[in-house]
C-alpha cells in the first residue's frame, strides 16, 4: 500500500514559498486584513519552545488612543497540542504525560506575559469520542470542581497569575454521574469562576459524540475576569451563528473556540467561521484546534459509509485570533504543537461597534418575533408565490 502523503506545514508557508513578495503582500491584505505587527518573544520562552519542540507565534492588535478611556491591554494565549503517549498506554499515564507537556507550554506563555490562556477541546486526553467505545474511555471523565486536571490548572493559575480555560470531559458527580463536554474557567487566583457545557453536539462522520454526552445546560455564560469578559464557544458551536450572537448579547469581549476537527471534514470552513463571528458580534475570537493523528487499538466505523478505521484523520491545528475589525493573525502550524500569544486592546471592540453600527442596526426584536413564530405548531414559512 502506498504511504500517505505527508501533511504540509501551513498555508502561510506554502504562499511564502511560491508567491512573489509583492503579490504575497496583497494576498495577506485580503486574507488577513491589516498586517499585524509581531509581538516580541523573550529568549527564555524561545528556549523552552526549542527544548520541548513547539512553535511560538506572537502578534499585536492595536486600537485608536482614546481621550476618555485608557487602553485595555490584554495578552491571550492559545495552545494546540498532540497527545503524548499512544492510546494503548495506561489512562493515568496518558493524562499525566499531557499535563507535564502542557505545563512546559504554560511556563512559556507566562514568560510571554499571557493573562488569559485557553487549551483545545478535551485537552487532557485523546479525542476518544470518535470510537463510540464506552470503556475504558469514560474513565477519563473527571469532576470539573475537584478532578486532577482542575487541581493541576488551579496550581498553574496561582503560580503564573493567569486565567486559564480548561476544556475537559466532565463527570457530574452531583447529578447521577452523567458526562458533559465542559470548559472550566479558573481565575488567576486559582478560584473556579464557573463552567460552560458544549451547546451543540455533532452527529456527522466520525463525530457522534452523543454516545457520551448531550447538549449542555449552561446557556451562554460570560465570565468576568480581571482581564476582561470572556466566553467559550466549544467546537461545533462555531457552526451556529446564533450561538456566537448570544455570547455577544451577554457582553463577551473575547470568545474562545476550543475545538477538535479534522482536515477532510472542516478545513475549508475553519478560517471563516470564527472570523465572521468576530466581525458580526464586535468581539475578539480565538479559534483553537488540536493537532496530529490519533490511532486507536480497535477499528470503528462512521456515519459516512467508510470502512472500519483506527484513526480519526489529521487534526490540522491552524489556531488563530481575529479582531472585531476582521483582521486576523496567521495560523499556527498544521503539524506541530504550538502557542499563539496575542496582545489586544479591548477598546477596539467598542470602537468597531461605533464605526460599523452592526449592534445598533441589528433587529433583535424582529428576529425574536420570527423565531417565536417558527417554533409554534402551526408555523408557515413566509414565502410569497406568484399567482
Amino acid at each position: 500500500m502506498a504511504s500517505a502523503k505527508p501533511e504540509f506545514e501551513s498555508v502561510e508557508k506554502l504562499l511564502a514559498k511560491h508567491v512573489p513578495a509583492d503579490d504575497l503582500a496583497e494576498i495577506k491584505r485580503i486574507f488577513y486584513g491589516k498586517e499585524l505587527p509581531p509581538l516580541s518573544i523573550c529568549t527564555e520562552a524561545k528556549k523552552i519552545a526549542e527544548n520541548y519542540d513547539f512553535e511560538i507565534q506572537g502578534y499585536k492588535f492595536g486600537a485608536r488612543l482614546e481621550q476618555l478611556r485608557a487602553p485595555r491591554i490584554v495578552r491571550t494565549g492559545l495552545v494546540q497540542n498532540r497527545i503524548v503517549l499512544p492510546t494503548t498506554a495506561p489512562l493515568n499515564a496518558q493524562r499525566e504525560a499531557i499535563h507535564e507537556r502542557l505545563g512546559n507550554i504554560v511556563e512559556a506563555a507566562a514568560l510571554c506575559g499571557v493573562n488569559v490562556l485557553c487549551f483545545q477541546e478535551a485537552w487532557p486526553c485523546p479525542f476518544v469520542f470518535c470510537t463510540r467505545e464506552k470503556q475504558p474511555w469514560c474513565e477519563l471523565a473527571e469532576s470539573a470542581e475537584y478532578g486532577p486536571t482542575t487541581q493541576f490548572i488551579q496550581r498553574l493559575c496561582r503560580q503564573y497569575n493567569m486565567v486559564i480555560v480548561s476544556p475537559i470531559l466532565e463527570r457530574d458527580e452531583e447529578c447521577e454521574d452523567i458526562l458533559w463536554n465542559t470548559a472550566v474557567v479558573v481565575s488567576n487566583t486559582g478560584r473556579i469562576i464557573g463552567k460552560h457545557r458544549k451547546n451543540h453536539i455533532p452527529r456527522v462522520g466520525d463525530f457522534n459524540e452523543s454516545t457520551y454526552y448531550l447538549e449542555g445546560n449552561t446557556g451562554h455564560p460570560v465570565f468576568e475576569t480581571q482581564f476582561g469578559r470572556i466566553a467559550v464557544n466549544i467546537c461545533y458551536g462555531r457552526h451556529h451563528p446564533l450561538n456566537w450572537l448570544m455570547f455577544g448579547l451577554n457582553g463577551a469581549e473575547i470568545v474562545f473556540n476550543p475545538s477538535a476537527t479534522v482536515g477532510n471534514l472542516s478545513e475549508p470552513l475553519w478560517g471563516i467561521e470564527a472570523r465572521n463571528a468576530a466581525i458580526a458580534n464586535g468581539y475578539f475570537t480565538c479559534a483553537i484546534n488540536r493537532v496530529g493523528t490519533e490511532n486507536y487499538p480497535n477499528e470503528f466505523t462512521s456515519g459516512d459509509g467508510r470502512p472500519g478505521h483506527k484513526d480519526f484523520g489529521h487534526f490540522y491545528g491552524s489556531s488563530y485570533v481575529t479582531a472585531p475589525d476582521g483582521s486576523r493573525t496567521p495560523g499556527l502550524s498544521r503539524v506541530r504543537d504550538g502557542l499563539m500569544v496575542v496582545e489586544m486592546d479591548l477598546n477596539l471592540c467598542r470602537q468597531v461597534r461605533d464605526n460599523w453600527g452592526f449592534q445598533m442596526t441589528q433587529r433583535i426584536p424582529l428576529y425574536a418575533e420570527s423565531l417565536t413564530r417558527n417554533i409554534s405548531p402551526n408555523f408557515k414559512r413566509q414565502i410569497i408565490r406568484e399567482n
